[in-house]
């Protein structure tokens, strides 16, 4: 096993990795998702004299995080964070992002520094007038993460996504400092597929994106998408459901119950919440034992709760600050296809029914959509497809068959891989220390 640890150390100082991780070869055949965990889990068994040899290598390890824009941006890198000061406590750590964004009051309320660079923001079409000044802002953006970079002196610095991580994986390789990013979604952005080619590792959630990089077979490490530390707490299905519906405890309603999960969207998914609006109340009517957790966005929240008629087995909520708890509730969730959405449904054995945004770069969210259908059995709506009646025989069909739900929890759950972020943790390591071996 010490041997197995040495060998992946190589990862980050060669275009070609060993053997054992190249495909097509005995190691990794066939190429599936179950085969590339096991490998990424088979580093966790080194010894304690391998694992503390890691550890002493670099007394005060620092690392730049560069992401930003969204949550599934953003707690990855938190994540990600939380696993390092665990591993190695003395780690010192900081986030770069824009100002006045989700990233400039989430990660402070996480405990971490943070500080801003200018963002540079890309439209579409490429060719948009709004481009126009596009190198400006770009070498603008990379002169300031360079000079973030030049005080912190970072040993590895890493890229989540977003725009604001683009610049700074830039800078990261200007600056000679490592340069590691992860992406969350079955297939990169235009950002993430740029970096990936300075990048000296590149972690993915799925075998499939492999594919999709330029370097993917050399530089891809298949470790799952890191989901919150409190995803990972056990909350019964009865405490769960008791704090969303305290009144119906008394009777033991819940204990027969099934409970529909909808997320339109911190924002707001209007396409959703209209579907929803027209069945919600028939359903209810319908089933004596379906119960609704509905989150309708924070944008969207006055007028739903303006139009919907008030019922006891009906929650309504602009915005759900406690997922553990109504994953840990929900018997099915209807979702957008976000990366991290799809990860935490899979890392929580939910079954699915996922309504692609339209809206989103790249097709990302029909992508991830795709792929969950795949792999956890995930049933997809398109937008065009939406509608009250689709919907909702969609979530009958799953609702009403225990065997199938059963079959579709079980699927998700062999998908996901809940140690993204120790893995990825030690990988990180495992560079650093190279490297600083190397330079010594």
């Amino acid at each position: 096993m010490a041997a197995t640890a040495t060998t992946f150390s190589n990862l980050s100082l060669s275009p070609k990795l060993p053997t054992f991780l190249l495909p097509n070869t005995p190691s990794t055949k066939p190429r599936t998702l179950k085969l590339k965990i096991t490998f990424c889990l088979s580093l966790k068994q080194s010894n304690d004299q391998t694992l503390t040899t890691q550890n002493a290598a670099v007394d005060n390890l620092r690392v730049v995080f560069g992401a930003g824009g969204t949550g599934g941006h953003i707690y990855p890198a938190v994540a990600i964070a939380d696993e390092l000061k665990n591993t190695k406590p003395t780690t010192q750590i900081l986030f770069l992002g824009s100002p006045n964004s989700m990233e400039s009051t989430a990660i402070p309320s996480a405990g971490y520094d943070f500080d801003t660079v200018p963002t540079t923001k890309l439209h579409r079409p490429l060719l948009s007038p709004k481009n126009i000044f596009l190198p400006y802002n770009l070498i603008r953006s990379i002169i300031h993460s360079y000079s973030k970079l030049r005080d912190f002196e970072p040993h590895i610095v890493f890229g989540t996504g977003g725009y604001v991580s683009f610049a700074i994986g830039l800078a990261a390789k200007l600056k000679g400092a490592k340069l590691v990013i992860q992406e969350q979604n079955a297939v990169p952005g235009i950002a993430n597929w740029v970096l990936s080619i300075l990048a000296d590792a590149v972690f993915v959630a799925f075998d499939s994106t492999i594919d999709c990089f330029p370097r993917g077979k050399t530089k891809c490490v298949v470790c799952g998408n890191p989901v919150r530390l409190s995803l990972k707490k056990q909350v019964s299905k009865a405490v769960a459901r008791g704090r969303f519906f305290p009144s119906s405890c008394e009777i033991g309603e819940l204990e027969k119950a099934k409970v529909l999960l909808v997320l339109g969207g911190s924002l707001g998914a209007n396409a959703i919440n209209i579907a929803v609006l027209n069945l919600y109340y028939q359903m209810l009517l319908e089933n004596e034992n379906l119960f609704i957790i509905w989150q309708t966005g924070v944008e969207a929240h006055n007028e739903m709760e303006s139009l919907v008629k008030n019922h006891p087995h009906l929650l309504l909520t602009p915005f759900m600050h406690s997922m553990d708890t109504a994953y840990a509730a929900a018997d099915l969730v209807v979702s957008r296809a976000g990366a991290m959405t799809c990860y935490e449904i899979l890392a929580t054995g939910k079954p699915s029914i996922l309504i692609p945004s339209p809206n989103v770069a790249e097709g990302h969210q029909f992508k991830n959509a795709s792929l969950m259908a795949d792999l956890a059995g995930a049933s997809v709506i398109t937008e065009d497809e939406l509608d009250s009646t689709t919907l909702g025989s969609a979530i009958e069909e799953i609702l009403g068959d225990e065997s199938k739900m059963a079959e579709l929890s079980e699927r998700a759950l062999k998908t996901a891989n809940s140690s993204a972020s120790v893995e990825i943790a030690q990988h990180i390591l495992s560079l650093v220390n190279l490297s600083t071996s190397k330079e010594k």
